[in-house]
C-alpha cells in the first residue's frame, strides 16, 4: 500500500462511500472461484477486504486467472513472474486487465490497477472479477471450472428476420404509439381568428 495518511472531510466521504460498496459474502464466491479456475494449491487468504487485496495484489493470481479462461498453448499472457517488485507487479495487474478486455469485459467494468495495488476500490475489483465470471460461463467454451450457478449468464444475442414482404406490411400499419385518430372529426370546427361560437 501507498503511504498515504489518513483522509479527512469530503475525501473521508468519498472513500467511505466507496468502501461499504464492498461485498464479504461476493469476496468468499470469488475467492471459491478463483481457486477452482486456476487449479493449483493456492490457499485461501483469510476474510476481509484487506487480506483479499494483500492476495491479489501482485498480479500472478489474476494472469493465471485469465489464463485458465483459455485453451491450453493460447493463453495470452506468456510469462508470469513472481517478482517482489512493485513496477513488475503492477505491470502483471495491466497485463490482466487488458487480457481481460480481449475476452470481451466491458472497459466500463474494468478497474484500474491503482485500485487494486493501493486497495482504493475493491469493490471494483469485485464488479471485474464478477464480469469475467459471468463472461466465463456465458461463453461456455470448456475453460471454465467450478459451479456455474456462482455467476449470472449474460443475455444472448437474439436476432429476428424479417422478409421483404413483412418490412413493406410493416410500414402501412400505425402504430399505438403514435396515437389513434378513430373517431376524430373535423366539425365544430372553425376558421382562424374567429371567435368560438357558443350556441
Amino acid at each position: 500500500m501507498a503511504n498515504r495518511g489518513p483522509s479527512y472531510g469530503l475525501s473521508r466521504e468519498v472513500q467511505e462511500k466507496i468502501e461499504q460498496k464492498y461485498d464479504p459474502e461476493l469476496e468468499s464466491r470469488l475467492v471459491n472461484w478463483i481457486v477452482v479456475q486456476c487449479g493449483e494449491q493456492i490457499e485461501h487468504p483469510p476474510p476481509g477486504r484487506q487480506h483479499f487485496q494483500t492476495w491479489l495484489m501482485d498480479g500472478t493470481l489474476l494472469c493465471k486467472l485469465i489464463n485458465s479462461l483459455h485453451p491450453k498453448g493460447n493463453e495470452p499472457i506468456a510469462k508470469i513472474s513472481e517478482s517482489k517488485m512493485a513496477f513488475k507487479q503492477m505491470e502483471q495487474i495491466s497485463q490482466f486487465l487488458k487480457a481481460a478486455e480481449i475476452y470481451g469485459v466491458r472497459t466500463t467494468d474494468i478497474f484500474q490497477t491503482v485500485d487494486l495495488w493501493e486497495g482504493k476500490d475493491m469493490a471494483a475489483v469485485q464488479r471485474t472479477l464478477m464480469a469475467l465470471g459471468s463472461l466465463a460461463v456465458t461463453k461456455d467454451d470448456g475453460c471454465y471450472k467450478g459451479d456455474p450457478s456462482w455467476f449470472h449468464r449474460k443475455a444472448q444475442q437474439n436476432r429476428r428476420g424479417f422478409s421483404e414482404e413483412q418490412l413493406r406490411q410493416g410500414q402501412n400499419v400505425i402504430g399505438l404509439q403514435m396515437g389513434s385518430n378513430k373517431g376524430a372529426s373535423q366539425s365544430g370546427m372553425t376558421g382562424y381568428g374567429m371567435p368560438r361560437q357558443i350556441i
